[in-house]
């Protein structure tokens, strides 16, 4: 199923596996870049954590380039053994070794003129990155047993990594060549937690699709569920938030999901993301620090930042200061900097700021709050 660029998945159509759903800048960012990498023929890097989707996004640039009409194939690098990998990837000969009772062509040769997609290709050892670099300048096809070329074949590569592979090379775990022949065109997919716009999205998207495969009614969630699986990080993904949709699914058969039927590793989550500022016994600092921002016009930089970085200030009370600041702009975080007199162009600094520290609050809960813009606007202009 394409990206929906601008209208939410429809409910009222029995979905197709989708490729990617997306509502965030970023991802619509990114689905730029894959429409851009499609148009070439160039060698593509996809970069990202484990679960992001990186096999979604090769084979959106495979379906929108002019290779579709071709076939894709797809391998997992990591742990197959050499003599495996080689196998797969260019094929073997008759009696190379004990099995083999019949020459067997690669993937490299069952896609003529398609894409082949090597997902974890930072896992392939030093041997075989000489065996594959070596595909990539002559695009010759010797096969395992095999004592010259059998062929040259005319593919397009995509690989996949959720290693720092500028990491690997300096540690000399990945050939520098290598790197270079495979980094032309380079995607980086952002972990889930740096896009919540697309959970409420992915979520209703997941909830319609298995409620459909397992043939019962697709459920609504509460307020409190829906706010407790925005506040969790998602160490898997959307890999991870398939499973938990699919076992809130099951689990509801059609009714309400409440907070109570989340996994618990969600609402352990949500309880200790929330405890802190609730439990803070003396809100006295961060009123303190929001007045002389708001009030007296300092900056963030200059009145927050150094009493944090010093420890005369604790993350509970840091989170206290954003809170008030997203009441203030009904959860827009842009007009947050501008709140705490920064200047735009501090917008990114700011959020990788929160996000290193874990201050970063989800915005969405304070969307509720219509009437908190109108005061900041009055305080904005005031000064």
């Amino acid at each position: 199923m394409e990206v929906s660029r601008k209208e939410p998945v429809s409910l009222s159509v029995r979905p197709q596996e989708p490729s990617f759903v997306a509502r965030s800048e970023v991802m619509r960012a990114l689905e730029e870049e894959v429409d851009c990498a499609a148009r070439s023929d160039a060698k593509v890097l996809i970069t990202g954590e484990t679960g992001v989707g990186k096999e979604v996004v090769a084979k959106l640039i495979h379906q929108r380039g002019v290779r579709a009409s071709a076939g894709m194939v797809t391998l997992n690098c990591a742990g197959l053994p050499d003599s495996l990998l080689e196998s797969e990837l260019f094929g073997h000969t008759r009696g190379s070794f004990t099995g083999a009772y019949r020459d067997k062509p690669g993937l490299l040769e069952m896609a003529p003129n398609g894409t082949v997609f090597l997902d974890e290709v930072g896992e392939m050892s030093m041997r075989m990155q000489v065996v594959l670099l070596r595909f990539l300048e002559t695009g010759e096809i010797q096969r395992v047993g095999a004592d010259r070329s059998a062929t040259r074949v005319n593919v397009r590569m995509i690989t996949a990594t959720n290693r720092h592979l500028e990491a690997e090379v300096s540690n000399g775990a990945f050939r520098e060549d290598l790197f270079f022949r495979l980094n032309v065109v380079r995607i980086s997919i952002p972990p889930l937690r740096e896009r919540g716009d697309d959970i409420p999205a992915l979520v209703q998207y997941y909830a319609t699709w298995y409620g459909q495969q397992h043939h019962v009614k697709s459920p609504d969630l509460s307020a409190e569920a829906l706010e407790a699986l925005l506040a969790y990080r998602w160490p898997g993904n959307i890999r991870e938030l398939r499973n938990v949709v699919e076992r809130l699914v099951l689990k509801t058969n059609g009714r309400t999901v409440r907070y109570a039927d989340l996994p618990p590793e969600v609402i352990r989550t949500s309880a200790l993301r929330s405890a802190p500022s609730a439990s803070i016994p003396k809100p006295e600092p961060s009123d303190e620090l929001s007045e002389r921002m708001l009030k007296a016009g300092e900056s963030f930089w200059a009145a927050v930042y150094p009493l944090f970085m010093a420890r005369d200030l604790t993350r509970a009370e840091l989170r206290k200061v954003v809170q008030i600041g997203l009441e203030q702009t009904n959860g827009n975080y842009r007009s947050l900097v501008q709140l705490f007199n920064m200047p735009p162009t501090d917008y990114k600094r700011f959020l990788s700021f929160l996000r290193k520290h874990d201050c970063h609050l989800p915005y969405q809960r304070f969307r509720a709050l219509p009437t908190q813009l109108e005061v900041a606007r009055k305080v904005l202009s005031a000064g």
